[in-house]
């Protein structure tokens, strides 16, 4: 069984195929004993070892003082009675104390993985894919109780983390800090890394040694943000891509979140994320209960691409959920860059008829649709057609893209009103905003309140009825900008701190409505690009918006760093038109071809301006798609070169059976009399012999993995090369 509980030693050791997590009761407390490579047996001497230190450190048990919170390695810290770390969890009680011990009162071993109370999170299919440790901890004096729920999956390393916050006893209380996981290192010999940039830049790495205080990153924005992912990892000093520990932690949420690292007196390390308890409380009446998101830790042995490739399988098969989460996804065109508000049905015709001559599937309608949208300075929230400039609706455009081979997808921004709307004159209480003060605007428009019931059936059946009032088959659920003046009218001044959350779990219900109305529907999530690309809104969309960044060489570094946590399943990469409407560089299509063949793929561009070979290039990006998208999509992904570290990059994706690789090679900036390079691959069968699509050259495994392939001359700025491999018969 992964999930063993040993009485006598008061021991837990849960176990995936590969790793070891351990907890120990001490006392009454849950400690933490060990995480790493699994492990035969969890008991062993000198497990956990404790000394006494000065009364700095004071000692919570008179005969023994050796023990001392300051240093006891707890699985769910709290402050007040010794440990000066950063805590778990915090309660305010009625008398304004927030003094509590938690000690252990009871356990259950669960078959199976239960749903989280509003919240996305992992999942199974049938109980046999995993277990689950209920282990309940209490404080006797004010009947708080915390359940500490670790679920364990049989085929993936993988710990799930969450807590259930119950007020147990006879008082309101405040729930001030609900942190999702905490973990205490025996020492602090690790370099801390995570993804953090800004809109049009995101997920880029920064990797930094540990020093004493705290480090770490967080977003105060409502949103998880271009600025900081929530995920943070701790690794080995040597730990490179394909060795040494790694330490991953990704939290299954789309707010405002916290991911720190702090090095104490005595040079360990305690790990700790969740919800950001900035601006945050909760009030919890006798008998209620507060449910955190989901932490999802990984560890591996085998460097950053083992960790990876963890995140990927679990979040592709077991985080993802819908009729898209194993199938193809189509190549689309989007209109966006192409027209942005300026169109009319002639227009989209004229790109859908370019676009249908190449082979793409799927015409995707983007902003200025509905309302008297012609920028954006008005309309959000009026979904109903525009129809000067769609006279005969959404319903003929669809049957008309339909009827050229064509799938049809629309824009939407629900979450969103413009003051300049009917929706915001009918309801002007109907946003986030604090009574008197300014309604700061963010790209002209406010954020609707989806704390408030009302507002949230709105959405829903607006949303619901344009969708079913034609063929829609794709949806890009936008949010363009981030929280001011959080405050809900519907609240009462005592749970105004908690509208941030509220909004969250709002919108989760809105997206489940949703989804499950138009099960068919593909949804894809953007916000401003990458901004809330996150494991809980993969939870309702298998697929993010990657950045509105889509210059090649931009997405090198954007793409390479999302890669960490989230498999290319999920994202979005397009052509764009050069000069790139960002940046202002021009590359070659052939390398915005083959940096977007990563992900899901499509167009943003007019079709129709492209000239006769650039259509003829287009035209066989999107057979080789085609022909290469299930393994594209649902294969293994290895980092082989980083962007980061140097003038090129590369990666590859291996079918499960390791019969078919393909492998992609970048050059940035052209080098004077450049030397002859090899690329070594990852992942293929060392005893297979691999043939290279269209050249027919022949190359053992090992030769491939150990001595690699020869880079080609590339001529000029932003160049790329490709290798389709295909196991020999």
């Amino acid at each position: 069984m992964p999930i063993h509980y040993d009485a006598l030693n008061g021991v837990f050791h849960l176990q995936t195929p590969n790793t070891s997590y351990i907890i120990r009761l001490i006392r009454g407390n849950a400690a933490h004993v060990y995480w790493g490579p699994r492990l035969r047996t969890a008991v062993w001497p000198g497990m956990l070892t404790f000394e006494e230190r000065t009364g700095f450190s004071p000692n919570p048990f008179p005969d023994d003082k050796s023990i001392a919170y300051d240093t006891l390695p707890q699985e769910y810290p709290g402050y007040g009675t010794g440990d000066y770390r950063t805590p778990a969890y915090q309660v305010q009680f009625t008398d304004g104390t927030t003094v509590t011990e938690l000690l252990y009162e009871s356990h259950r071993i669960l078959s199976g993985k239960s749903r989280l109370d509003g919240l996305p999170a992992t999942y199974v299919e049938e109980d046999g894919e995993a277990e689950t440790l209920e282990l309940t901890l209490a404080d006797a004096r004010t009947g708080l109780r915390v359940e500490l729920l670790y679920s364990v999956f049989r085929e993936h390393d993988a710990v799930a983390r969450s807590a259930r916050i119950v007020n147990a006893g006879g008082q309101t209380v405040s729930l001030l800090r609900a942190l999702s996981a905490s973990v205490d290192f025996r020492h602090a010999d690790y370099e801390l890394l995570h993804l953090s940039g800004s809109w049009s830049r995101e997920r880029h790495i920064e990797r930094r040694r540990l020093a004493s205080g705290v480090q770490g990153v967080s977003s105060s924005r409502g949103a998880s943000s271009h600025q900081h992912n929530p995920f943070v990892a701790l690794l080995s000093p040597n730990a490179s891509e394909d060795a040494g520990e790694v330490y991953g932690f990704s939290l299954v949420y789309s707010g405002n979140f916290t991911a720190k690292a702090e090095v104490d007196q005595f040079r360990t390390a305690r790990v700790s994320l969740g919800i950001h308890s900035f601006d945050f409380s909760w009030r919890l009446e006798p008998g209620e209960a507060f449910q955190t998101p989901e932490a999802v830790l990984v560890y591996s042995g085998e460097g950053l691409g083992g960790m990876s490739r963890v995140y990927h399988r679990l979040y592709r098969e077991r985080l993802c959920r819908g009729e898209y989460r194993n199938r193809p996804r189509p190549i689309l065109v989007n209109n966006w860059e192409a027209t942005y508000f300026d169109f009319d049905p002639d227009k989209l015709t004229a790109i859908a008829e370019e676009a249908a001559g190449l082979g793409i599937e799927l015409f995707v309608l983007d902003d200025g649709w509905f309302g008297k949208r012609n920028d954006d300075t008005s309309s959000l929230g009026d979904w109903f057609v525009n129809r000067n400039k769609l006279p005969q609706g959404l319903d003929a455009l669809a049957s008309r893209m339909n009827g050229m081979g064509l799938r049809f997808g629309l824009w939407f921004e629900p979450e969103m009103v413009s003051p300049d709307s009917e929706l915001y004159r009918k309801h002007p209480d109907w946003c986030l905003h604090v009574p008197e003060a300014r309604r700061t605007q963010g790209r002209n428009q406010l954020i609707l309140d989806l704390s408030r019931e009302d507002v949230r059936s709105y959405i829903v059946e607006t949303v619901g009825e344009v969708l079913a009032s034609a063929p829609i088959d794709y949806v890009k659920w936008d949010m363009n900008r981030h929280m001011t003046e959080i405050g809900s009218a519907k609240l009462p001044p005592e749970r105004q701190r908690e509208t941030a959350h509220r909004y969250i779990l709002g919108l989760y219900e809105v997206l489940e409505a949703i989804t499950a109305r138009f099960p068919n529907v593909l949804f894809e999530c953007c916000s401003g690009g990458g901004g809330r690309f996150d494991p809980g809104m993969l939870y309702y969309m298998p697929q993010t918006w990657t950045s509105d960044n889509s210059d090649a060489v931009s997405r090198l570094y954007i793409q390479y760093g999302t890669s960490l946590v989230y498999p290319i399943s999920a994202m979005g990469a397009h052509v764009t038109a050069v000069p790139n409407h960002q940046v202002h560089r021009t590359t070659s299509l052939r390398m915005r071809g083959d940096v977007a063949m990563f992900g899901n793929f499509g167009y943003e561009l007019d079709l129709s301006q492209l000239t006769s070979e650039e259509k003829k290039i287009a035209a066989g990006q999107v057979m080789e798609y085609k022909a290469l998208r299930s393994l594209i999509q649902f294969g293994e992904f290895y980092r082989l070169r980083n962007p980061f570290e140097g003038n090129d990059a590369a990666w590859m994706v291996v079918s499960e059976d390791r019969s078919e690789a393909f492998v992609a090679y970048f050059r940035v900036l052209s080098e004077s009399y450049a030397p002859t390079g090899w690329l070594k691959l990852k992942g293929l069968d060392p005893e297979a012999e691999y043939v290279v699509e269209g050249s027919g050259e022949r190359y053992g495994g090992d030769q491939l993995l150990h001595a690699g392939v020869a880079i080609p001359s590339l001529q000029g700025d932003f160049q790329s090369a490709t290798w389709w491999l295909k196991q020999r018969a």
